[in-house]
């Protein structure tokens, strides 16, 4: 029997990927989707489906917070970008996770086990209240904190760029370089040390030498070869390469 599913990420990239690999396992009815975490507690209230695939990090309500506002809780599958919340640990009876990008391996494990809950008639509907309490207390205890804020030397002084207003950072002649309102900060950290310590829902390595912000790429073409090209959508219309080797994790990674 088909499975009737609903789809929860406040990324629209994030859903299509998905929608994408749940369509062609022919296993799945889409039945909806939502990127509002309040659009999402209304729909799956008003038509539970079979299985809910649900995003942890949202704003306003994250994942847990939507379980607990629902009448009638439908088999979720959480998703997430972070392995560190351990959801190891709560993937029993109705409740599976999926680490972001999802790969179509897990995501039929992740079927197949639903399937053989629903024809054994082992689904059982656990206390979500006292789930929700645990996991929000895991996300507490363990949610990685960011830098708001990257610091740049210049002589004697510092300068303090916000993260969210630097478009890439880039390596050049050994220094680390950051771009931000079209001007150019050098900063002391290596692009890996920058990849490890910045939020990997906002910046993704795309070359050896190069970290991009996600919010701010306006568009993505396809190169010859293999490679892709990305163009910003600062003042100076920026335009960056994506090195082959790194291009099938940042098409995941947009949904491109």
């Amino acid at each position: 029997m088909t499975l009737r599913a609903y789809l929860v990420d406040d990324e629209p990239p994030a859903i299509e990927r998905l929608q994408r690999l749940l369509d062609k396992t022919g296993r799945v009815q889409v039945i909806g989707s939502a990127t509002e975490p309040e659009q999402a507690v209304e729909a799956l209230s008003a038509d539970p489906p079979d299985v809910c695939f649900l995003d942890i990090e949202m704003p306003r309500l994250n994942g847990f917070e939507v379980l607990a506002r629902l009448p009638r809780q439908p088999i979720v599958v959480f998703t997430t970008a972070y392995n560190q919340y351990a959801l190891q640990a709560f993937a029993v009876n109705s409740v599976d996770y999926l680490l972001k990008p999802v790969d179509p391996d897990s995501l039929d494990r992740a079927l197949t086990k639903i399937e053989r809950l629903r024809s054994s008639a082992e689904v059982s509907q656990p206390d979500f209240q006292a789930l929700f309490q645990q996991l929000a207390h895991s996300l507490r205890e363990t949610k990685p904190e960011y830098p708001e804020r990257i610091a740049s030397r210049l002589g004697d002084r510092l300068w303090f760029l916000d993260v969210e207003r630097i478009t890439h950072f880039y390596a050049e002649d050994k220094l680390t370089y950051a771009v931000s309102d079209g001007k150019v900060y050098c900063v002391d950290h290596t692009i890996a040390e920058l990849e490890s310590k910045l939020n990997p829902r906002l910046f993704t390595r795309i070359h050896r030498g190069t970290l991009v912000n996600l919010e701010w790429i306006k568009e993505v073409a396809l190169l010859t070869g293999g490679a892709l090209s990305v163009r910003l959508k600062d003042a100076n219309k920026t335009e960056l390469t994506v090195a082959r080797d790194r291009a099938r994790e940042f098409r995941e990674k947009v949904g491109y």
